[in-house]
């Protein structure tokens, strides 16, 4: 075998850091070393796997190319070892969630994971549905748990569960008090509290408001649940976000839900993952919990 497990650890690190330098510092080498084990892997074959502009080493498209079986074989590899090592549990996982997902969620799920497999380490990066699928992509994370609808040839898109969005105000607020369901006419007059852009909840919005949508007043929007709720409990205006968000201020009283019945408020959860990215056993282990 002309390469090594070891320069390929470095070329995967070079691809995620874009710097010699730090690539050597994740992998507790020295820059030289480093840097002589990607030369030597490049020479090796007589190619290139990086564009260099100054410090910055940029994939080229052979790199991009054999990125994907480069990180099979770590990962197959240290499976292995753990195999050899007596250990035959699912190991160290990288999750990405959304925030009503990772908030209120994912959090269990991984408490159960780790209950079953002691010794391994769970990373779980919370962010909006483009954040983690720009992480699956650049094989950040083995796996995320998405609200947002994506489309991308390099990924695998799979339904997880169904959800739905609810309209919400404070106990006090004037269309709580009416007692009816919400029409068009009363969507457009209220003040909104929505997430951001790029979220998966705001793209459900956007899809639930269609034909209204720039006519409604958007006052705030902002990154976190919890902000939303607050807001509104403020009486700032009315907020739309998963039920599984709001359930405890609905049972508690300090939120309201509304109905909008001529509007589907239903959408689904998903898993993504990098189509080309090997499916280790923690990922396999924690796709099955997610199921049950």
């Amino acid at each position: 075998m002309r390469y090594s497990l070891r320069q390929l650890e470095v070329f995967l690190a070079a691809a995620h850091f874009e710097n010699i330098t730090k690539a050597a510092q994740s992998l507790s080498m020295s820059q030289s070393a480093a840097s002589s084990a990607l030369k030597e892997l490049e020479q090796q074959f007589d190619i290139q796997l990086f564009d260099r502009v100054g410090k910055r080493l940029q994939l080229n498209e052979l790199g991009r190319l054999i990125r994907p079986q480069a990180e099979a074989l770590i990962t197959q590899a240290e499976e292995l070892e753990v195999a050899l090592q007596q250990h035959q549990q699912p190991g160290n996982l990288n999750v990405g969630a959304t925030l009503s997902i990772g908030n209120y969620l994912a959090v269990n799920i991984m408490a159960r994971y780790m209950a079953d497999q002691p010794d391994a380490k769970v990373t779980l990066d919370v962010e909006n549905t483009a954040a983690i699928a720009r992480k699956v992509l650049n094989f950040e994370l083995d796996v995320g748990l998405v609200e947002g609808e994506i489309q991308h040839q390099e990924l695998e898109v799979i339904p997880w569960r169904e959800d739905e969005l609810v309209v919400f105000a404070a106990p006090d607020h004037p269309l709580v008090n009416a007692g009816q369901p919400l029409d068009d006419a009363a969507l457009k007059s209220a003040c909104w509290i929505l997430r951001e852009s790029g979220s998966g909840t705001r793209q459900t919005f956007d899809r639930i408001m269609s034909g209204i949508l720039p006519e409604l007043n958007v006052l705030l929007e902002l990154q976190h649940t919890e902000a939303i709720k607050r807001a509104v409990e403020a009486g700032m205006g009315l907020g739309c976000l998963s039920r599984v968000t709001l359930q405890d201020a609905f049972n508690r009283g300090s939120l309201v839900p509304l109905e909008v019945p001529h509007r589907d408020t239903r959408r689904l959860f998903y898993f993504i993952l990098h189509k080309q990215k090997y499916r280790s056993a923690g990922v396999k282990r924690w796709l099955e919990l997610c199921q049950q």
